[in-house]
């Protein structure tokens, strides 16, 4: 016995179903997560710099991200933005400046010493090696660039090749924050059609000084007051494919 539905009654059923569509929560797409800390630390070479009010100082951010939905790693990294305490002041005047095309062709050995931006730090990730997923260390380095830009060396080895430019530049107040830096991170390709390479741990290490006379130029100055809470910082990291993440971290105030 052959039965049959009218139109009516189909309509009707595809109504309800798009309530209980509409009724149902949002099912969000897998985002990594990032957790970070930020130091302050004596710029070497330059005597009273560190983690004291008001002094110049080299800022050490590390930094971890976890996630599985880039082949078992989290999507490679494209953007970073880091709000520095409020009160914090940037001095870019006054350093010398290595042009990325110098660090393209020659690398970091062809830059003025005054042109560091802060020693070396590191990044682990994971790269495409043959058809293998496999875990890669590289350094990575600031260099001032013309325009008030710092340019990031990304340099590794093994187990293959890595020499990659990355972008940042320092930004105004960004309230309740201090300035906002803004990096912009190229896709790390390493065998041509396989997947691009995730960053998943790292340290940056940014903050120079120079002498004026007796006085001591610092990139970076902390701010000359600090709340009994301590200094609110935030990063915000994007990803392939448009994914987000976002963290706060509370630097302790400096010991009196």
């Amino acid at each position: 016995m052959k039965t049959s539905t009218s139109p009516c009654r189909i309509a009707a059923l595809l109504s309800v179903l798009g309530m209980v569509g509409l009724l149902l929560p949002a099912i969000a797409p897998a985002a990594p997560t990032v957790t970070f800390k930020i130091t302050a630390l004596p710029i070497p070479g330059f005597p009273g710099t560190g983690d004291h009010l008001g002094a110049g100082a080299m800022i050490e951010g590390s930094a971890k991200v976890s996630g599985s939905e880039y082949g078992g790693s989290p999507p490679p990294l494209t953007g970073l933005k880091f709000y520095m305490p409020p009160g914090a002041v940037i001095h870019q005047q006054g350093f010398a400046t290595c042009a990325p095309i110098v660090l393209e062709q020659s690398g970091p050995e062809r830059c003025p010493k005054r042109s560091i931006a802060g020693p070396k730090g590191f990044a682990i990730g994971t790269v495409t090696f043959g058809e293998e997923r496999v875990p890669e260390r590289v350094s990575v380095q600031g260099f001032f660039a013309p325009g008030g830009t710092v340019t990031v060396f990304i340099d590794g080895t093994t187990p293959v090749l890595v020499e990659i430019l990355a972008k940042a530049r320092v930004l105004g107040d960004a309230p309740p924050f201090g300035p906002e830096a803004i990096g912009e991170i190229p896709l790390i390709e390493t065998v041509p059609g396989a997947l691009d390479a995730s960053f998943e741990e790292g340290t940056l290490e940014a903050g120079a000084a120079y002498k004026r006379g007796k006085e001591t130029v610092s990139y970076l100055t902390l701010p000359r007051k600090c709340p009994s809470t301590g200094w609110p910082t935030k990063a915000e990291l994007s990803f392939l494919g448009g994914a987000t993440a976002q963290a706060t971290y509370t630097m302790p105030c400096p010991r009196k």
